[in-house]
């Protein structure tokens, strides 16, 4: 037993230190924050691996690396949501598993909720002028969380098999 939450400390740190370390190999930067990366993958594969629980810690401790080396911040409750809370959401993956893709649609999903969340309250002067705030920030985050989740889906049909046999 006491291996095994070993185990899970150790994969967790590890995943949390590749997340942040994807998170700076860039396919695309957006003006005013976001990007194309594959920072999720490590995080989705941790969660799928060890659970819920486990994913939360892993995540979150990812949201905060990536806060506290070069996050952008206007307001307390807006670096929580951006940071740990969206990473942490990540682990909603695990309550669906089968169809994977399925689990991690609910993930990114969970993320982007935060993302938008916080950009209607803490970004919408960013908004041009007589536009839905909600409508804006859906388009804005979902224009690079979209194209994170389709390759991050990618990603982990290609590796999940080789790590399930890895037990």
């Amino acid at each position: 037993m006491e291996n095994r939450k070993v185990r899970i400390l150790v994969e967790g740190a590890l995943a949390a230190a590749l997340a942040l370390a994807l998170s700076y190999l860039r396919l695309w930067r957006m003006p005013q924050g976001g990007s194309i990366t594959l920072e999720n993958v490590p995080l989705f594969l941790f969660t799928l691996r060890w659970g819920l629980k486990a994913g939360l810690g892993a995540g979150s401790v990812a949201g905060l690396l990536q806060l506290i080396l070069g996050g952008y911040v206007v307001h307390p409750a807006q670096a929580l949501l951006d940071y740990p809370m969206a990473f942490a959401a990540l682990s909603l993956a695990a309550v669906c598993r089968r169809p994977l893709w399925a689990g991690l649609l609910i993930g990114a999903s969970a993320r982007f909720a935060c993302h938008v969340l916080s950009g209607v309250v803490f970004f919408a002067a960013y908004a041009p002028e007589g536009t839905n705030v909600w409508a804006y920030s859906a388009i804005y985050n979902g224009s690079f969380m979209l194209p994170s989740l389709v390759l991050s889906i990618i990603a982990i049909y290609i590796i999940w098999p080789r790590l399930e046999k890895v037990g």
